[in-house]
């Protein structure tokens, strides 16, 4: 079997790609490598100048060695095998939005340490309870939420999409969000707000 893609091995080849050095490029693409990425490692926290970090479908397990990217406002994880949202205290302070879509999570323990997050996209992991989705409501900047594909969203499945204006789904997560000015990528009406806090 070929042996994973090192973080080093992936900077070293973006680099060659784009011409650019990566400790000075804010947006560090590492996505897709082949054969994929399974370990963030301390290569990472060199990318001082990184905003927008992308290390999607590849093959990582664990969240980890982000601390020293004093800049990172967007980290993009979908597509990989993480299983819990952890070690993220290192980006607390900057990170606005995580795109963590196709992943194995069920839990969002620690969420509450981003207190900058604006934008969650999680569609098809595990969240099937809503005392999970009740932890993003200690998020005071969140604005926009993606659970299409969770257990919990597809509970909903009555003939509607549940993307649809009104449609409980909708209604039982601005119960809880009621914050939220975009849900399933489709803008909060005032309407539904209203009928979220009349119930």
């Amino acid at each position: 079997m070929a042996k994973p893609t090192t973080v080093k091995e992936a900077i070293k080849a973006f680099e060659t790609n784009k011409m650019v050095k990566a400790t000075e490029a804010e947006k560090v693409e590492l996505w897709g490598q082949v054969p994929p990425i399974e370990k963030m490692d301390a290569t990472l926290s060199t990318l001082k100048a990184c905003k927008h970090l992308s290390l999607s479908t590849n093959n990582i397990e664990k969240i980890s060695s982000l601390s020293g990217m004093d800049n990172l406002t967007i980290l993009s994880l979908g597509r990989n095998l993480i299983k819990k949202i952890e070690n993220l205290d290192g980006v607390a302070d900057t990170l606005e939005e995580l795109w963590i879509s196709y992943n194995q999570i069920d839990k969002l323990t620690n969420i509450e340490k981003l207190t900058k997050l604006r934008v969650l996209y999680m569609s098809n992991n595990k969240i099937e309870k809503w005392s999970e989705i009740e932890k993003l409501a200690a998020l005071e900047c969140l604005e926009e939420v993606l659970f299409v594909g969770c257990p919990i969203f597809e509970g909903f499945r009555d003939g509607t999409a549940p993307t649809t204006t009104g449609h409980p789904w909708r209604i039982e997560v601005l119960k809880r969000l009621p914050n939220l000015k975009k849900l399933d990528g489709v803008p909060v009406e005032m309407e539904e707000k209203e009928q979220a806090q009349a119930e």
